[in-house]
């Protein structure tokens, strides 16, 4: 008979640690300056959806007060 090959069957959670470190091998990662300059970029638009969003529900407010003669 022809000798079997041991087919050693991995543990999952060793398949994905193997998997994840292949994978955040192949990430292209930003320097630091790009990641300062996203970082500000996504504090600023949060800051003025923040206001969009605290305009709207003041003036939606006060139309609705208005319908409703409050």
């Amino acid at each position: 008979m022809a000798a079997k090959k041991e087919i050693r069957k991995q543990n999952a959670i060793q398949r994905f640690t193997r998997e994840t470190i292949g994978e955040l091998r192949k990430v292209s990662w930003p320097s630091r300056q790009e990641a300062m300059n996203l970082t500000m970029v996504v504090i600023i638009v949060m800051v003025f959806m923040g206001i969009l969003l605290s305009v709207t529900d003041i003036l939606s407010g006060r139309l609705l007060d208005l319908l409703l003669g409050i």
